[in-house]
């Protein structure tokens, strides 16, 4: 969805994969797990084991760039995991300050509680950024593993390019991201039991990019039986956009293209970069293809990982039957002004970018439907205007599609004061903007962001509804608001209403949205 909100700026300073350790396993020794390639050795708190840096998958370098992920190579004596592994390559932003072309990024982090039940619900991360930024390390799992009791595991999966790139006769084009997904959930089904985690109690979870990997995924034939539950934050199978309204001249799309296109576009970057030949791209070093880097964030359909866009396979029924949580927040594309002329929106400049988005006669519509005197400013008729159509109403028509089949439960993240909001600054406060609900679930590289006593009940509430989903399909439990099928929540702090239903569908004028 472009470039997120610099929200982790100066926050996260990620470590090289360790090394090899030489010891011999030691019985009973709690820091040390036993995984199918080999012995780890890990972190260990009164509350949580951590094993970070652990390889899924054989290193995609040389050879295996642009190829299905293959199986890590056994190990002797005992992996040391006591630092994450390398992020995927990826331009430098602020979840990986000084960015990566290191391909050798095929790790996830397994946070664990220190005692609790024996065979632990297991929640996959998977994180966001667009399918061009972010890794799973930047996600601190110690207290959603504590307080839920839950096994949390936190991936890595090739973007950009390395993740998506096609060519005609290339197997596996555009989709090596999604493969790499399924590859760290088949490692999950292989060892997560000796984690404490129970591989029949699986929760595919993420937000943004994440949210809309979990959804598709949802579709894909080959994740059948890999996870139980699917939680999709901010991000849905009928996430698209509008021209022009994620960003300045940005065409309308989705993250979801047809195969040729994809082997089209790649056919075309080969031939500009003198290659006529994927052996001669696979030769360049990772540096060389950052220029092409952003060009391929879409996944591929009419391919085995994805026959159909995800969307039009939710329409016909053609998805895992799993319960779901699904949800968005409130100011979702506050996070996106300043890329409108540094969000300096004027009565005259909001008429221009509806024209922009839609049209003339379309954007009369749109202003009849959000005029200026219903909002303290332009900018935030604008956001709110592009929160409802580009991620509200889409999200909530993908709900209500599974929801014919699997239990959906829906919710608006509403707090205004997240502290990732009041610590970033813009054009008008970001509110409850995208990405704004993660430091109630994660420390974001390494930082417990400071809450609030309300806040952090918020938090709690919210943890105890993930967790508690991610054992039962049910998130209800004592201590929080019942929350069913049929009715969404807003998540706010006491201050802000607290926990209560909310209509969706009125407040995003969904109906106006509706194709």
């Amino acid at each position: 969805m472009g470039k997120r909100t610099a929200v982790f700026a100066g926050l996260l300073a990620l470590s090289t994969v360790a090394g090899l350790g030489t010891s011999a396993v030691a019985a009973g020794d709690p820091a040390v797990v036993r995984t199918d390639a080999g012995a780890l050795r890990g972190t260990v708190t009164e509350q949580v084991r951590t094993f970070q840096g652990v390889p899924y998958a054989a290193p995609p370098v040389g050879e295996l760039r642009w190829r299905a992920p293959q199986r890590v190579q056994p190990w002797t004596g005992v992996r040391d995991a006591t630092a994450p592994g390398s992020v995927c390559p990826q331009e430098a932003n602020p979840e990986a300050p000084n960015g990566s072309t290191n391909e050798d990024c095929l790790y996830l982090d397994v946070t664990t509680p220190t005692g609790g039940a024996k065979r632990k619900p297991v929640v996959v991360w998977t994180p966001g950024g667009g399918f061009f930024m972010g890794a799973g390390s930047n996600y601190g799992a110690a207290r959603m593993a504590e307080r839920g009791d839950a096994v949390v595991v936190t991936i890595n999966y090739r973007l950009g390019i390395f993740g998506f790139y096609g060519q005609h006769g290339l197997p596996g084009s555009g989709t090596f991201g999604l493969q790499d997904q399924q590859a760290a959930l088949r490692w999950v089904q292989r060892n997560i039991a000796a984690f404490g985690g129970d591989p029949g109690n699986v929760t595919m979870a993420g937000e943004s990019a994440g949210g809309m990997s979990t959804c598709a995924q949802l579709t894909s034939p080959l994740s059948a039986g890999l996870f139980h539950r699917a939680i999709m934050q901010s991000g849905s199978c009928d996430f698209d956009w509008a021209d022009a309204s994620q960003y300045p001249g940005q065409k309308a799309g989705s993250y979801w293209v047809p195969r040729d296109r994809i082997q089209a576009d790649g056919d075309a970057m080969a031939a500009e970069l003198g290659c006529a030949s994927v052996d001669c791209l696979r030769a360049r070093p990772a540096a060389d293809l950052m220029s092409q880097f952003t060009r391929f964030t879409s996944s591929a359909t009419g391919t085995p990982v994805l026959p159909t866009d995800p969307g039009e396979a939710l329409r016909d029924g053609r998805f895992h039957r799993v319960p779901v949580i699904s949800g968005n927040n409130h100011d979702e594309a506050r996070s996106y002004l300043t890329a409108f002329d540094g969000g300096k929106i004027d009565a005259a400049k909001y008429q221009e970018l509806l024209v922009d988005m839609a049209g003339p006669e379309q954007a009369a519509r749109i202003a009849a439907e959000y005029p200026l005197s219903a909002y303290e400013s332009p900018a935030h008729a604008w956001a709110a205007v592009t929160t409802d159509r580009i991620w509200s109403c889409t999200q909530l028509s993908a709900g209500r599609k599974l929801a014919r089949e699997v239990p959906v439960y829906a919710y608006e993240f509403a707090d205004r004061h997240s502290p990732l909001a009041e610590m970033t600054p813009g054009p008008i406060p970001l509110g409850a903007a995208h990405a704004m609900e993660l430091p109630y679930l994660f420390a974001l590289g390494g930082i417990e962001f400071p809450l609030q006593p309300d806040q952090r009940r918020l938090s709690d509430q919210m943890i105890d509804y993930w967790t508690a989903f991610a054992r039962s399909g049910d998130p209800n439990g004592p201590g929080r608001p019942q929350w069913t099928p049929e009715r969404a929540l807003s998540l706010a702090p006491s201050g802000q209403g607290d926990i209560r239903p909310v209509d969706l569908a009125a407040e995003h004028h969904c109906g106006f949205w509706k194709p």
